[in-house]
């Protein structure tokens, strides 16, 4: 399925690094190796040819593929949203849009310190911090009665370029996630979230495993090789009390 499809990528692949961009003159540096890296990309391509709004839907589409994530009448939320790739994907494979006849519909929240342009048949706080009471407390009030069965969190701090403050950044994020999944979410469901790879990752495995059956680091193909991007798949929520 999902796999043969990536496979298709190659000979794109090699097409695509023939591509020089000619537009970089007073650009900087970093931002000329990103438009090249970009033009290289075959995920970038594939992303527009199939309306998803960036390359990372890929990330999600090949783990959700493998382990079965999202199904359909699932609550998904989606944190870190913008531009909203994943979004559409939740909305897609947990029928949040009653395209599949005779199967239950789901509902996809998703929120972002940045705008998010609408997605039908989602629920999105753009402009919202997650770490923020008040934007968990409206990420509640929409889901009425509902527990959430995945949360998601591709979320990241700007970079600083400082090593340790990036990690400790990031790690402040996933805790946040945890804390609101462990609160939200119904038994068995999962949470998918992604992590820098840096010494507190072992720390934060064992915490999660506290309310999961199973945690393990995941790394899609559609990760960049020469990123430290990594993903914890936690499966099986057991609550609070075993």
């Amino acid at each position: 399925m999902l796999v043969r499809k990536l496979s298709t990528f190659g000979g794109a692949a090699k097409s695509f690094a023939k591509v020089v961009p000619s537009n970089l003159k007073g650009k900087s540096k970093s931002s000329q190796e990103w438009l090249t890296r970009q033009l290289r990309d075959p995920y970038v391509e594939r992303a527009k040819m199939m309306n998803y709004r960036c390359r990372s839907a890929f990330k999600l589409l090949e783990i959700d593929g493998k382990y079965g994530l999202i199904k359909p009448g699932y609550t998904v939320i989606d944190c870190g949203a913008s531009p909203g790739s994943w979004t559409q994907i939740a909305v897609s494979q947990s029928n949040a849009h009653g395209g599949m006849p005779g199967k239950p519909k789901g509902m996809v929240v998703g929120v972002d310190l940045l705008q998010i342009y609408p997605i039908e048949h989602a629920i999105l706080f753009g402009n919202s911090d997650f770490l923020r009471k008040e934007t968990q407390d409206k990420i509640r009030s929409s889901l009425g009665e509902r527990r959430v069965d995945c949360v998601l969190s591709d979320m990241a701090p700007n970079a600083t370029g400082i090593r340790a403050l990036d990690q400790e950044n990031i790690t402040t994020l996933c805790y946040a996630v945890l804390r609101f999944a462990i609160l939200m979410s119904t038994p068995n469901a999962s949470l998918l979230m992604k992590v820098w790879d840096n010494g507190d990752v072992p720390k934060l495995e064992k915490s999660i495993l506290e309310y999961y059956k199973t945690v393990k680091r995941v790394k899609p193909r559609a990760s960049r090789d020469d990123s430290a991007e990594n993903f914890i798949l936690a499966r099986g929520f057991v609550g609070i009390e075993r």
